[in-house]
């Protein structure tokens, strides 16, 4: 049996990042969350981040956060990989790592820790002993509280189970010192020396993992509406990122993302202009519109998954509607027919 390729390289296509579904009474709905995971597949994803921060990761107990991840991994069925969220203090985020690898992910997106702002050594000892906790590889997001130097992301870098950074500051001139100190180091004498110190049977189960194979430090640009920036972080050699237009509008994403990859400046051009720049200054407009904004368009489309859990709020109306004309407006630059999907 052919064995799947290292993660790395599943993680080049356009990345889906899910909502999480509730029903009338606000409780999970299992049904409609596997519904718009389908339609993401079958849109394309390369790969699935279930119960991150657009799948509120924040809102779900342990019990919830297991079974959607769960119901990803069953939809995906070994097609694309299913990635799921860990987050809040570090014994809470060992518990979802440890959940996350039951449930069949194969790797973990390491949120910042909940509430305190911590010193460097303390956010590197709370990332180690996450990536420590299970065999998944880790890819560590920067945002809010959790902003390193780029010495601490060389020691990330040289963290056995550790992959990739995620980028959710937007400050270029910090990511560009972060890939030139971890270029500079390297990283595969320190990853053979770490090999050397494995012991135990979660560390021997690790020795077959991808990690291991993969040399290089990945790098995503994890930006709310990254498109809007794709160009500038492309300037620094990061290529990937997440997308969130694709949980509800996946044609005008792929074209994007196409065209990105195709050099067809024109389409790039006409789609910042024409659907991304005004999408992020509609986002601008409320708290929360980050999650709650993509959600109500994820309905719009025609798959009901339910509001956003407290404390986040629904858009306001006039928001929604304006949300609504200007996926059809993105929909009309691409040639994709309007409606639900």
């Amino acid at each position: 049996m052919t064995s799947a390729p290292p993660l790395a390289e599943r993680l080049d296509g356009l990345l889906f990042f899910p909502v999480t579904a509730y029903g009338p009474d606000g409780t999970l709905d299992p049904a409609a969350f596997r519904a718009h995971v389908r339609a993401g597949l079958d849109a394309g994803a390369a790969a699935v981040f279930a119960c991150c921060g657009t799948g509120e990761f924040h809102a779900l107990t342990p019990e919830e956060f297991r079974d959607c991840v769960t119901a990803a991994v069953q939809e995906a069925a070994g097609r694309v990989p299913v990635l799921a969220g860990a987050g809040y203090g570090t014994a809470l985020a060992v518990r979802y790592a440890r959940l996350a690898e039951e449930a069949g992910a194969v790797g973990l997106l390491a949120m910042p820790p909940y509430l305190v702002t911590a010193d460097q050594a303390g956010l590197l000892r709370h990332y180690t002993d996450v990536a420590a906790a299970t065999a998944l590889p880790v890819i560590v997001y920067q945002r809010d509280n959790a902003v390193f130097t780029p010495d601490t992301v060389v020691a990330l870098a040289r963290t056995p189970g550790i992959i990739g950074l995620k980028d959710g500051l937007g400050d270029l001139d910090l990511l560009q010192r972060m890939i030139s100190a971890v270029r500079s180091e390297g990283r595969g004498e320190v990853r053979e020396k770490a090999r050397g110190k494995v012991r135990g049977e979660r560390q021997e189960r690790r020795q077959g993992q991808e990690w291991r194979q993969q040399q290089e430090f990945l790098y995503f640009n994890g930006l709310p509406t990254a498109e809007l920036t794709a160009l500038a972080y492309r300037g620094l050699g990061v290529r990937r990122y997440s997308s969130a237009v694709f949980a509800f509008a996946p044609e005008i994403a792929t074209a994007f993302h196409r065209a990105l990859a195709d050099g067809d400046d024109e389409m790039v051009t006409r789609l910042l202009d024409g659907f991304y720049r005004p999408l992020v200054e509609l986002r601008n407009q409320g708290r929360g519109y980050a999650v709650s904004l993509v959600k109500a368009g994820v309905r719009l489309r025609g798959t009901d998954v339910g509001p956003v859990r407290p404390p986040l709020s629904e858009p306001a109306p006039e928001h929604v509607k304006a949300l609504a004309a200007l996926i059809e407006q993105g929909l009309a630059l691409v040639g994709a027919p309007a409606g639900g999907r």
